[in-house]
């Protein structure tokens, strides 16, 4: 069934809408949960809190892109479990690793954490990642927005984990400058 299909089902409040999602979609939003969780059972009850959310947003949101849509949804629930669980006992995941890489990028304030400000913060990063050429965007994305190790990014381009590393590295200090260039961040504040 098409993606426009799901979300008018969803409209419909017809309970095929969450049938048909996890049909197409359920594998991709448990790849998306396991690597931030490395959990199996925490990552199957994130799919299903996934289908709940889907429910409650629509209406009145309707997706233009349904799998990114979900995948939005389903990382925002395992960060939220993440936080909640401290999942550093039971395993830890990817996500540790990526919030320090990207410690270097952004303040560490409870200013940044003002609704207004994070929304303005994000919609740069967005249009950060958007300017990038096409690999290293994809490959930034796959890190930082689904958790993927080194290996897997390295893996799927056919690079090592050293090429993937430096290419990260890069790709953050252009941030770190994007950032600073729209006044996120003070160019003497000290990188991590």
């Amino acid at each position: 069934m098409e993606d426009l299909q799901i979300v008018e089902l969803y409209w419909q409040r017809d309970p095929q809408a969450i049938t048909q999602s996890k049909e197409k979609y359920g594998i991709y939003c448990f790849a998306v949960a396991n690597h931030v969780l490395a959990n199996w059972e925490d990552s199957e009850e994130c799919v299903n809190d996934t289908w709940l959310y889907a429910w409650n947003k629509m209406p009145p949101h309707r997706p233009s892109a349904l799998k990114f849509f979900l995948a939005k949804i389903t990382r925002r629930v395992a960060f939220n479990r993440f936080k909640a669980h401290s999942a550093q006992k039971r395993g830890g995941g990817q996500l540790p690793l990526v919030l320090d890489e990207l410690a270097e990028c952004i303040k560490d304030e409870t200013d940044v954490e003002d609704s207004f400000i994070a929304k303005e913060l994000g919609e740069c990063v967005k249009r950060f990642v958007t300017s990038l050429p096409a690999r290293e965007g994809d490959i930034f994305t796959r890190r930082y927005f689904f958790t993927e190790s080194i290996s897997e990014i390295a893996s799927n381009y056919g690079l090592t984990d050293n090429h993937v590393s430096v290419l990260l590295n890069r790709t953050r200090k252009k941030l770190r400058q994007c950032l600073i260039k729209e006044g996120f961040l003070d160019e003497s504040e000290p990188t991590v």
